[in-house]
């Protein structure tokens, strides 16, 4: 179906988007669709947004590219926005999520090895969570499937359970750390794991861990971060600080940009020569960083957010209600949310592009929803909408479908040969 040119790893859906405006989508065939995936959070300021497109054009007609070999303006001032705005002393600037990953779990091991402490390089991440396709990032995600082909897992990556008994996990935890243990680090949502909150009192569980036994917290904020569950970043919501904090997505709108945030203590190890990148912190990717992060502080901003997320979260809870066979629950917080599915997630997921709603896969058998942030409680209406619609489209295609299965299972075993070409596997 697709050029043999393109490398085969994706399952592509077969639709081109050609134009976006808003909170919306336009096909090739010029059909609309309500955007309730934002390019899987990246887009969080909706399409063609003119803060984002201005900061870029008027940059691109400026300069594009110089290299971190000489000082980059736009750096300094988006390193002290964010600075200003979390917990962070320093900030390096990297081109993606699983590169600002990368850098984190460097940083933890210097930390430890300037400390004199050079067997302290292991780090314990959760299962369910993703922290990119990077060698290092598929270790520390620990799911077999990204794993499988790849030779060896890299070493000093350990994987905890987070069953949600916040007891019982810390102990399981504890019992794993050891004098070889550098960091934890942690999703305070896990989105790919299928939109499973982490417990506050977990999470500043964690904070008081890593304080008695010298270790580095970790928070991977790439889907959670730039106000997307209705705080700048979702730790804030526990009322903690991480040591080292990954983000991307939002930070750019749409343009490749993640970064890497620290304390001066956490990232002490990283002097001139540990660390660099040729196009991480580029001029282009600093206008519209510096862009959506004042659209993401401005006065106001966050409040809007919270006030669509908590009308879209109560109209979903009536989606749930209205068709048990297919919903079990709503899950998440903010802007990202889950559909707890009894039914595959696949099937509704089809349904509901079908209506014209774009909705995402996640694990669990969730179906994943991070509309953009600038969404209003119009669209969020009409988007519960469609969902509706695509609910009951499915009810009548599986009803329809039951008469065939119960006839089928009433049928008599086949016999002969038949039988044993189908038991040899042919």
């Amino acid at each position: 179906m697709f050029p043999p040119a393109l490398l085969q790893t994706y399952n592509r859906t077969d639709i081109a988007f050609v134009r976006g405006e808003g909170s919306y989508l336009f096909a090739e065939d010029g059909r609309r669709y309500l955007d309730f995936g934002a390019g899987i959070a990246v887009n969080a300021f909706g399409y063609n947004n003119p803060k984002l497109v201005g900061a870029l054009t008027e940059q691109a007609g400026k300069l594009w590219h110089t290299s971190n070999l000489y000082r980059v303006p736009g750096q300094e001032n988006l390193a002290a926005k964010l600075v200003a705005h979390t917990f962070a002393d320093t900030v390096f600037f990297t081109n993606s999520g699983a590169e600002a990953c990368e850098l984190a779990f460097k940083m933890a091991r210097r930390y430890h090895f300037v400390n004199g402490n050079p067997e302290r390089f292991h780090i314990i991440s959760f299962e369910g969570a993703f922290h990119g396709r990077t060698m290092a990032g598929i270790a520390a995600t620990g799911n077999e499937k990204y794993l499988e082909g790849f030779g060896p897992k890299m070493a000093g990556f350990d994987l905890a359970t987070v069953t949600g008994n916040v007891a019982a996990d810390l102990v399981a935890l504890k019992a794993m750390i050891s004098e070889k243990t550098a960091a934890l680090l942690i999703e305070p949502i896990q989105g790919e794991g299928g939109v499973r909150p982490i417990a506050a009192e977990f999470l500043r569980a964690l904070r008081k861990l890593c304080d008695e036994k010298g270790l580095i917290l970790i928070f991977d904020e790439i889907q959670t971060g730039m106000g997307r569950t209705g705080k700048l970043f979702a730790h804030e919501w526990a009322g903690i600080e991480p040591d080292i904090m990954c983000i991307a997505k939002g930070i750019g709108g749409g343009f490749p940009l993640g970064a890497t945030l620290a304390t001066d203590e956490a990232a002490k190890g990283m002097t001139v020569g540990t660390h660099g990148t040729t196009y991480g912190g580029n001029p282009l990717a600093m206008a519209v960083g510096n862009a959506a992060i004042d659209l993401a502080t401005a006065p106001g901003f966050l409040d809007h957010v919270n006030k669509v997320a908590n009308y879209l979260n109560q109209q979903l809870g009536a989606l749930v209600a209205g068709h048990p066979s297919l919903f079990e629950s709503v899950r998440g917080q903010g802007m990202m949310l889950g559909l707890k599915m009894k039914t595959p997630s696949g099937d509704f997921i089809t349904a509901a592009r079908e209506a014209g709603l774009i909705v995402l896969p996640a694990g669990d058998n969730v179906v994943r929803l991070l509309p953009p942030l600038t969404l209003s409680e119009a669209e969020a209406r009409e988007g519960v909408e469609l969902m509706g619609k695509a609910a009951a489209a499915l009810e009548t295609k599986v009803a329809a479908l039951s008469p065939a299965r119960e006839a089928l299972a009433g049928e008599p075993p086949v016999a002969g040969p038949r039988a044993s070409v189908v038991g040899r596997g042919k």
